[in-house]
């Protein structure tokens, strides 16, 4: 008996086009002309964009973003990664990066669904027996791309149908999340988020460092003392911080900084000199020098172009 092996590698592709078009249309449904949702569902939103958009420099929190409809990028140190139907995008840790809007139109948007991690989930499955671990050992920055299943499709189609039955949510939508994770993290795109997780392992140092600077990004940054928040000597901390950012400390911070002043300016309406003081900056035209370097342009045009009527409107955190 001959097998019809062709028939099944042919139904594969079918397969994930169905399911990228039914949660498309499940974004769809819920986003209506919003370009994002915050659903009922713990730390999910749904996002829809309807142009194609230039670098935008935005902070990454840790997530898992899956594209059922366009097409994004996302630029890490030198490399460009693009997340799109075929692809979801794993971020372990908060980076700060430069996003762009691929391929979008008001006929066919570009369609996300964001997931933020709960780390207490990676750590559960880690001290699980039954959950073996794969031997590659984490070379990638914490940010990567991975190869969309008709699997984990499913989970994100049965994880938003919880958004029409709420009632749910509580009981399910904690099980579909962590057939979720468990997908990824048994994965080689998980192996850095695996180390992270896992408590003494020189990622997870390094993720402390991080979360350091995030939560103390106006106070001077010594590398000495991160290197002790870390528990790190101080070149070990410069090597894996890197290999995790593509960017020094200083480096990071001064991002964070940036994009911390920014958004205080949109939201608050304050001036550059006095942002500049509140985000650590000892002057202002150093300041306004490095604030035109990341964004383009002078902090008083930037906030006026993005205030202006139909200007799109600007993540100031996570983006999908």
């Amino acid at each position: 008996m001959v097998k019809n092996t062709g028939n099944r590698a042919a139904a594969a592709p079918d397969r994930m086009h169905e399911l990228n078009a039914e949660l498309a249309s499940k974004v769809a449904r819920h986003t209506g002309s919003a370009e994002k949702v915050a659903t009922a569902i713990p730390r999910l939103t749904l996002h829809r964009r309807t142009a194609p958009r230039g670098g935008c420099p935005v902070t990454y929190e840790p997530s898992v973003i899956v594209i059922p409809q366009g097409r994004k990028q996302v630029q890490i140190g030198g490399e460009t990664l693009t997340y799109d139907s075929s692809r979801y995008l794993l971020t372990s840790v908060d980076l700060p990066t430069v996003a762009s809007v691929v391929e979008a139109s008001e006929q066919a948007p570009c369609f996300a669904v964001n997931l933020k991690l709960d780390i207490s989930i990676v750590r559960e499955f880690l001290s699980r027996d039954e959950f073996h671990l794969l031997d590659d050992s984490p070379d990638s920055p914490a940010m990567s791309t991975g190869p969309v299943t008709s699997e984990f499709l499913s989970a994100w189609c049965r994880l938003l149908d919880l958004l029409s039955k709420p009632e749910d949510i509580p009981f399910l939508s904690g099980f579909i999340e962590r057939e979720i994770m468990y997908r990824i993290l048994r994965g080689p795109e998980g192996a850095r988020l695996r180390a992270i997780a896992t408590l003494g392992d020189q990622s997870h140092r390094t993720a402390k460092a991080i979360a350091w600077i995030k939560a103390n990004y106006a106070r001077p940054l010594r590398v000495e003392e991160l290197a002790q928040v870390a528990g790190m000597a101080v070149s070990t901390l410069h090597h894996h911080f890197r290999a995790l950012t593509a960017m020094s400390p200083l480096q990071y911070q001064k991002q964070i900084r940036l994009q911390a002043a920014r958004a205080r300016m949109l939201a608050d309406d304050l001036d550059a000199a006095t942002v500049a003081f509140e985000v650590g900056y000892e002057s202002a035209s150093q300041f306004n020098r490095e604030y035109s370097r990341l964004f383009g342009q002078p902090p008083i045009r930037d906030v006026r172009i993005l205030r202006s009527p139909g200007a799109p409107k600007l993540e100031l955190a996570t983006t999908a």
